[in-house]
């Protein structure tokens, strides 16, 4: 029962950067972790960054290691992606999620956002 809306999608050049974020309410008490997937055309949901609430853990993929960071606003139940020095590789829908326990695997989540569209262009 945690709704999360995500937001600051779009359309970028290779190279530039863009700042995703996603805000959850309702039973936000039962929140352990929330983090970051993304999706393309074709391919498997891929996790990309996840927060640990409890000890400001960060955990990433190794594809976005140095280039994304993800961060957080405990007053503002809120988690941010920043996404720096982005390819054309990165485009796709990013969802954002939350759950219990820490994990790359998506069915470990049980509450995600609609998902904001990033397109970098070449």
């Amino acid at each position: 029962q945690v709704q999360l809306v995500e937001s600051g999608g779009g359309l970028v050049q290779a190279g530039g950067s863009l700042r995703l974020s996603c805000a959850a309410s309702g039973r936000t008490f039962s929140i352990y972790v929330m983090g970051w997937f993304r999706q393309s055309p074709g391919k498997e949901r891929e996790f990309v960054a996840a927060l640990s609430w409890s000890g400001s853990r960060t955990y990433y993929a190794d594809s976005m290691k140095g280039r994304f960071t993800i961060s957080r606003d405990n007053a503002k139940n809120t988690v941010y992606l920043q996404m720096n020095s982005l390819k054309p590789e990165d485009t796709a829908v990013y969802y954002c999620t939350a759950g219990q326990v820490l994990s790359s695997e998506s069915s470990a989540f049980g509450s995600w956002g609609q998902g904001t569209q990033v397109t970098v262009s070449s």
